[in-house]
């Protein structure tokens, strides 16, 4: 749920951003188009799964390029990767987010 709400605020900042920008205002309707495009790519990727443990993540997915130290209680931990972010609560994977700049990297790679 979170994550769907996620990727819907994403696409919606990202197409308002392409659409107000002078420099795009000519390919304003294709620009959309490709960036919902490489949304959609992105959201299709195999992330970390929600009950994973860190040892199962870092298995499968490699090292992280970071690792954040827990916050709060329960404790919450991310790992960073270059393309996402997986969250821990205690040991457990909770959410797994795409970063923004990855999706528009892509869609800018593409041009």
């Amino acid at each position: 749920m979170i994550k769907h709400f996620c990727i819907l605020f994403l696409i919606a900042l990202l197409t308002a951003g392409l659409a107000a920008s002078p420099a795009h205002a000519d390919r304003a309707g294709s620009g959309d188009v490709l960036l919902i495009e490489k949304v959609r790519e992105r959201m299709t990727r195999e992330l970390p799964t929600n009950g994973l443990t860190m040892t199962e993540v870092e298995q499968r997915f490699g090292a992280p390029l970071e690792r954040r130290d827990a916050v709060g209680d329960p404790p919450i931990t991310r790992w960073i990767y270059p393309d996402y972010s997986v969250f821990f609560e205690h040991r457990l994977v909770i959410e797994s987010v795409l970063h923004h700049e990855a999706v528009i990297r892509g869609a800018r790679a593409e041009r």
